[in-house]
């Protein structure tokens, strides 16, 4: 692995978004432009002009996170995120990134803030926190059918 950056706008350990894609850490850069990625726990070879800085991305709306430290990983991230108001789409775009940044901060559990009317939001995530490996379990809170609680 290399460990300098070289002519390469990133480094190992930099987090980076891919768009349409999500966001994750730079794990090796290699020669030709092309930069050794892993993104919701798969790795991925991309080219650096594909990327983007993590910290450059406009905040998202339901997401809370903390400014990001100098390595390049959340200070802290964000144990709840609220998905009122999304599409089903957007909804499990922001998870994908939710879940991603708490499983880099190693947070044991998350709430994710789907509501009660209707289901659709709560149906998709529920679809997808079953296609993801890293997702020991999740439940339904007894206190809030709004609210899926998450362990990771």
């Amino acid at each position: 692995m290399s460990d300098t950056r070289g002519d390469a706008p990133f480094a190992p350990g930099d987090r980076v978004h891919l768009p349409r894609v999500g966001t994750g850490v730079v794990l090796e850069i290699r020669s030709g432009g092309r930069v050794r990625v892993e993104i919701k726990g798969q790795k991925m070879l991309v080219q650096a002009a594909q990327l983007e800085p993590a910290g450059a991305r406009s905040k998202r709306r339901g997401i809370v996170k903390s400014d990001e430290a100098a390595e390049g990983l959340p200070a802290h991230a964000a144990d709840s995120i609220d998905l009122h108001g999304f599409s089903v789409a957007e909804a499990v775009d922001a998870l994908d990134t939710f879940l991603n940044d708490a499983l880099l901060a190693s947070l044991p559990e998350v709430r994710i803030v789907h509501g009660k009317s209707g289901g659709k939001i709560r149906d998709a995530v529920h679809r997808r926190l079953r296609e993801i490996a890293a997702v020991r379990a999740f439940r339904v809170d007894p206190r809030n059918a709004g609210v899926t609680i998450v362990s990771l």
